[in-house]
C-alpha cells in the first residue's frame, strides 16, 4: 500500500474498513503526506508550478494507522527494509516515507538486493526518480508508487496534464520498463481525488491487480 489514505482525522475507521478483507493476506505499506498531515485548498493551477510554496493542514492520526496495519502482520516500510515469506516465495522489502515531504531516507535502507529470494519489491509514495533509480540501481524487480492520481484530469490524446512530482507526465499512471534497468514501475491512479477538488476527467479510480509471472 502506497499512503494517502486518510486526508481527515476521522477518516481511520473507514480506511481501516475498506482494507479489512485484505488485512487477513501478507502486506506491506508507506504513507504519503495525507497520511500525516490534511490537505489545504489550493488554486488547480498552482500545480502547473512545481517551485510553489507547499502547504499542509490539520495533523493526522497517522500513528494510529499504523499500528492498525502493523498490528494485522504487515510490515511498515516507511525507511525500511526487509524479507518476508507469502504464498511460499521469499520476498524481499524496501520502502520509503513520502519523498514529497522529504521524509525519505534510502539510504539508511540502500543496498544490493539479495540473490537468494524470489521476488525484490520497492514501494514509495511518491514516484519521484532519484528514488526509482536508486531501487533499481539496487536490483528491485518492481517498484510500486501512488501520489499522482493518474493526473486525476487527463486530456483524450494528450493523457496528464500535470503528476504533482519530478516523474515524467507519460508515466503517470501504469505499468513500465523503468529506464536505464531491468526493473518495472507500476504507478497506481489511486481510488480517491484531493479533497478540494473531488472531481476525476478521463482517469476513472483504480484498484490494480498485478499478477507476476517467472522471467
Amino acid at each position: 500500500m502506497t499512503g494517502d489514505n486518510l486526508a481527515h482525522p476521522d477518516a481511520v475507521p473507514g480506511a481501516i474498513r475498506a482494507l479489512q478483507p485484505l488485512l487477513d493476506y501478507p502486506g506491506a505499506f508507506v504513507f504519503g503526506s495525507n497520511d500525516y498531515r490534511g490537505p489545504v485548498w489550493k488554486n488547480p493551477f498552482s500545480y502547473f508550478f512545481p517551485d510553489r510554496e507547499y502547504r499542509q493542514g490539520v495533523e493526522l492520526p497517522a500513528e494510529e494507522l499504523r499500528e492498525v496495519l502493523a498490528g494485522a502482520g504487515w510490515v511498515d516500510l516507511n525507511n525500511a527494509r526487509t524479507t518476508v515469506k507469502a504464498g511460499g516465495r521469499l520476498v524481499e522489502l524496501v520502502g520509503v516515507d513520502d519523498p514529497h515531504v522529504e521524509r525519505d531516507d534510502y539510504a539508511l535502507v540502500a543496498g544490493g538486493a539479495s540473490a537468494d529470494v524470489d521476488l525484490r519489491l520497492g514501494l514509495t509514495h511518491s514516484p519521484e526518480p532519484f528514488i526509482l533509480d536508486a531501487m533499481a540501481a539496487d536490483g528491485f524487480d518492481l517498484l510500486l508508487a501512488g501520489h499522482t492520481h493518474g493526473g486525476q484530469v487527463r486530456v483524450p490524446f494528450a493523457g496528464a496534464l500535470v503528476t504533482n512530482c519530478d516523474l515524467p507526465r507519460t508515466m503517470a499512471r501504469g505499468l513500465f520498463r523503468w529506464p536505464g534497468s531491468d526493473a518495472w514501475l507500476h504507478v497506481s491512479a489511486g481510488i480517491g481525488t484531493h479533497p478540494t477538488a473531488p472531481v476525476r476527467f478521463a482517469c476513472p479510480p483504480e484498484a490494480s491487480v498485478l499478477t507476476l509471472v517467472p522471467r
